[in-house]
C-alpha cells in the first residue's frame, strides 16, 4: 500500500510572518500576514515525503472539527494516504500559535487536543505489508504513546523488514528517557537534535550523545545541530556533513524536512552521507517560506540544489 508509514502528530498551526519584536501588554504590533496551514511532525514529514513523488501514508488523530476536517483535506490533496488517520469524538483538532520574530527563535503556544489520544495501537498488522520504513515522530509529547507502545510497534515492522526510524519533541524530559530505554532496542534510526539531545542526556558534545543513544539499543543516531549540521554514528563510521547555507524566512517545519530527506535517501537505498545531504537540502528549502511545508523542494528541485552545491 505505502512506501513510507509516518505516525505522529497531526496540528492545524497558525503561523505569524516575522514581526520586529514582541508587543507589550495590551499592544497591537503589525504582520505581513498570518496563514493556517499543517502542521505536527507526522504530518508535516507525510507532506514532505509526497512532494518527492513517495507513497506515504499517515497514522495519527484529528478532532470531529473544522480544523480537523481542514487537515484531512490539506493531506489528502497532497496525496498522502490517511487509512490510518483516526478521528476523535470528544477532543479538539490539536493547533499551535507560532510566532516568528525577527533574529530570534520560534516561540509556540500549543493545545495539545487529539494527538493525546493517539497510542500507536491503531496501526494494523497490515500496514506493515512491503512497507521501506515507519517513522515515529513526536515522540515523548504524548504519554499514550508510551516506550511500550512503540517498542511493540516497530518490533512489528522489522520482522517483516521494515526500517524503523524515530523522532522527539520535548520540552522538560520528564518521563522521555525512560520510555526511550523500552524504544530505542527497536529503533534503527534515532533522529533528535542537539537541544533536545542535550536535555536527554545532559551531554553537550554532539558525538557523545550520539553514543549515549547507541548504546541504550539505537542502531544509527543522527543529531542535528542547525547551522553546525548533523552529526551521524552508525556501527560502520562517523559522519558530519554541514549544514547548507540559505536565507531564513521561517524555521517551522525544517527539522520534519530533514526527517523527511533523510527517509528518502532510505527509500533510494543511500549510503548515510547521502541520506544526510538528503535531508540537510530539504531542510534548508523549508526555511525559505512562511509555514510547516510552504517551501519544501520537490523531487526535481531537490535533485537542482544538490547538483548544485
Amino acid at each position: 500500500m505505502y512506501d513510507v508509514l509516518c505516525a505522529g502528530l497531526v496540528v492545524a498551526d497558525h503561523v505569524s510572518a516575522p514581526i520586529p519584536a514582541l508587543p507589550s501588554a495590551g499592544a497591537l504590533v503589525k504582520t505581513d500576514r498570518l496563514e493556517v496551514t499543517i502542521g505536527g511532525c507526522g504530518a508535516n514529514t507525510a507532506v514532505d515525503l509526497a512532494r518527492l513523488g513517495v507513497r506515504v501514508g499517515l497514522a495519527g488523530r484529528v478532532g470531529d472539527d473544522v480544523l480537523g476536517r481542514y487537515c484531512l483535506e490539506f493531506l489528502r490533496t497532497r496525496n498522502v494516504g490517511c487509512d490510518f488517520v483516526t478521528v476523535s469524538e470528544a477532543a479538539q483538532t490539536s493547533a499551535t500559535l507560532i510566532v516568528n520574530v525577527q533574529g530570534e527563535d520560534r516561540r509556540f503556544i500549543h493545545a495539545v487536543g487529539a494527538n493525546a489520544e493517539f497510542q500507536g495501537e491503531e496501526i494494523p498488522p497490515t500496514a506493515f505489508e512491503k512497507l521501506q520504513v515507519i517513522a515515529v515522530g513526536g515522540f515523548g509529547l504524548n504519554p499514550a504513546l508510551s516506550g511500550t507502545n512503540v517498542a511493540s510497534l516497530f518490533r512489528q515492522a522489522r520482522r517483516g523488514g521494515t526500517t524503523t526510524l524515530l523522532d522527539v519533541v520535548i520540552g522538560d524530559p520528564g518521563p522521555v528517557p525512560a520510555m526511550l530505554a523500552e524504544a530505542l532496542p527497536e529503533t534503527d534510526v534515532f533522529l533528535p537534535n542537539h537541544d533536545e539531545a542535550r536535555l536527554l542526556t545532559g551531554l553537550t558534545d554532539p558525538w557523545r550523545q550520539a553514543d549515549h543513544f547507541r548504546e541504550l539499543g539505537a542502531r544509527t543516531v543522527v543529531i542535528t545541530a542547525g547551522k553546525e549540521g548533523a552529526y551521524a554514528v552508525s556501527p560502520e563510521e562517523r559522519v558530519l556533513l554541514p549544514a547548507f547555507q540559505v536565507e531564513q524566512v521561517d524555521g517551522t517545519g525544517s527539522g520534519d524536512a530533514f526527517v523527511a530527506g533523510f527517509i528518502f535517501g532510505l527509500t533510494q537505498k543511500a549510503d548515510l552521507k547521502r541520506c544526510l545531504q538528503i535531508g540537510a537540502a530539504m531542510g534548508a528549502s523549508c526555511v525559505r517560506a512562511v509555514g510547516a511545508t510552504t517551501g519544501v523542494f520537490n523531487r526535481q528541485e531537490l535533485e537542482k540544489f544538490l547538483q548544485s552545491s
